[in-house]
């Protein structure tokens, strides 16, 4: 089994301050394998901020797999924007902008879905999708295939379309061929777990999709701050949700979900029975 702690959307410039000690006491407790930080480490991109989130993410366990989101870019610095769009991500975090860890259970790669020329919305290409296949290639069938993105493929069902990943379909036809089990995604703020078999609608294959919340901004969308907990078993995950309780000032499990594949179709486990939605 493989443990991990999905954190998204820290937002460093715009954090609540009071959340950040027992979000660490937290997951010290709960001693992941991996921690997953799916994009937006700062609010607009500044050193300070930058400095501020790579000064906490050392204070977290590792191994760690971390890549971008659109608050990572530049916003009102045109110059930095469209010429250095992440260059002080890649000072202050990391260089690697397609991040890996393999090990014998579970093999994860980080994907920048974060672009210049918009302003929120991310796009995936054609050449991030071949070093995906790359990356996958000749690997043990039995390793539970992550990916993970800022953007999001699949989206809560109030959620506008719009809000999806550019390139999307395409890129999930190369994730069904390549056997992709798990994507992992921020962005809006709000938790989500579902499978993709409803918006992609790929012959015998569901990709399991789960979007966390922001862990520590003040813009929570209705939603209290939170983290996902993923438990990898051979053939089924599970995902908790752990939010912040302030009246007990810490971060608590609030929901469990539980997914089994079947052949390549990532499902909902209810009663022993597969929700498959297909």
């Amino acid at each position: 089994m493989r443990t991990l702690v999905h954190l998204s959307d820290l937002h460093f410039g715009r954090v609540d301050e009071q959340l950040l000690a027992p979000l660490r006491a937290t997951i010290e407790a709960i001693g992941p394998d991996l921690v997953v930080v799916s994009g937006d480490l700062t609010q607009r991109a500044l050193s300070v901020q930058f400095e501020a989130a790579r000064a906490y993410l050392d204070s977290l366990p590792g191994p760690q797999i971390i890549v971008p989101g659109n608050h990572d870019i530049s916003l009102y610095n045109l110059v930095r924007r469209f010429l250095q769009p992440l260059t002080r991500y890649k000072r202050h975090i990391t260089s690697d902008l397609a991040p890996t860890y393999f090990d014998d259970e579970i093999a994860v790669l980080g994907i920048n879905t974060a672009r210049s020329l918009t302003f929120k919305d991310g796009r995936v290409n054609h050449e991030q999708v071949a070093s995906m296949r790359a990356a996958f290639a000749g690997i043990d069938p039995a390793l539970t295939r992550i990916v993970v993105t800022h953007h999001p493929f699949d989206l809560p069902e109030a959620v506008e379309r719009s809000e999806v990943v550019d390139r999307a379909p395409m890129a999930m036809q190369a994730f069904a061929e390549e056997g992709v089990d798990l994507l992992l995604a921020g962005h809006l703020h709000l938790s989500h777990a579902g499978n993709t078999a409803e918006r992609y609608q790929i012959r015998d294959f569901a990709a399991l999709v789960v979007q966390a919340g922001t862990a520590t901004s003040t813009r929570g969308r209705g939603e209290v701050n939170g983290f996902n907990v993923i438990r990898i078993h051979h053939g089924c995950i599970e995902v908790d949700r752990y939010g912040w309780d302030d009246s007990a000032r810490q971060f608590a499990r609030l929901k469990t979900e539980t997914f089994r594949r079947s052949a390549n179709v990532w499902a909902v486990h209810i009663g022993g029975l597969l929700a498959a939605g297909l």
